[in-house]
């Protein structure tokens, strides 16, 4: 039981810092884009689309990370 204990506190600190990281990189992600767009107006929509690119790259590495951190939830309750 202990261990299993020890596996749900780990997955829950590790969701949120997957959520932290997410949250930080798309920030900045949006951040940067926005900058570049006030510089440079006429490169918007090619700067947007790299931007949403780069975002759902890092979302993607997010939902994986949260799929190990419920299958270490899973595989512990055995």
């Amino acid at each position: 039981m202990e261990s299993q204990a020890l596996a749900w506190l780990a997955a829950g600190i590790g969701a949120g810092m997957i959520t932290i990281g997410t949250a930080l990189g798309i920030g900045k992600i949006g951040s940067s884009a926005m900058e570049s767009i006030g510089r440079q107006p006429e490169a918007a929509a090619d700067i947007r689309g790299a931007m949403i690119v780069a975002a759902a790259l890092i979302e993607g590495v997010a939902f994986f990370s949260i799929i190990v951190t419920v299958l270490l939830i899973v595989l512990t309750g055995e």
